[in-house]
């Protein structure tokens, strides 16, 4: 299990260094990325919230800077609610079977796991395809596409599930850990606004109990 960020890369990006990434495909995020990696992560999640300020829809944040990286933050910064497009990537290595976040799917949205592993609710991650977390007994089952007849799934114990989970979770402080170095680095002006904001886009800021 790991958490994901898919990536789609603006042509002919310069604000700074970025890894070469196939489009549409997904970069694991951990505490083990190069620079470039790094650099290409902040990218993709300033780029989801990169949107202009519309006052007609009653959106009242300031209008864009003049300044180009600035202009690029300028959503990441003002939005109250911010948005990263992957999730959590499961691979049965037994079965080579890969369960991913469908369409819409919020890397932010990593804590809907919970509930499943928790005895509660059922959790969707997406649509085309409807990725599916639900429990069933006392196993885990992961549905690949809920609307698609007889879609793979892999079935683990809750309790593996949890240490997964767990380990994601790792995964994702340490590349939170280690994209505050690389912004501290690269956009120092900005720092600790772009850092927080980075923590507030993976939903790392919030307390939550132990598990």
């Amino acid at each position: 299990m790991q958490p994901v960020l898919e990536v789609l890369a603006p042509d002919n990006f310069v604000l700074w260094p970025v890894a070469e990434w196939k489009q549409f495909d997904y970069l694991a995020l951990n505490g083990g990325l190069s620079p470039a990696e790094v650099g290409l992560a902040v990218m993709r999640i300033a780029d989801c919230n990169d949107l202009d300020p519309s006052p007609e829809n009653g959106d009242d944040r300031p209008p864009r800077p003049a300044d180009p990286t600035d202009s690029f933050l300028h959503g990441l910064l003002t939005f109250d609610s911010l948005f990263v497009t992957g999730g959590m990537r499961v691979v049965d290595t037994s079965t080579g079977v890969t369960f991913l976040p469908g369409c819409c799917g919020g890397l932010g949205d990593w804590r809907d796991w919970f509930p499943v592993t928790d005895g509660g609710s059922s959790a969707m991650f997406g649509h085309d395809p409807v990725a599916l977390a639900e429990l069933v007994g006392d196993t885990a089952r992961l549905t690949l596409d809920r609307e698609q007849h007889g879609s793979p799934v892999i079935e683990l114990p809750v309790p593996e599930l949890r240490r997964l989970l767990a380990g994601a979770e790792r995964d994702l402080t340490d590349f939170y850990r280690l994209a505050a170095a690389w912004i501290s680095q690269y956009l120092p002006s900005q720092a600790s606004r772009v850092i927080a904001a980075v923590g507030d886009a993976l939903d790392l800021l919030q307390p939550h109990a132990a598990r």
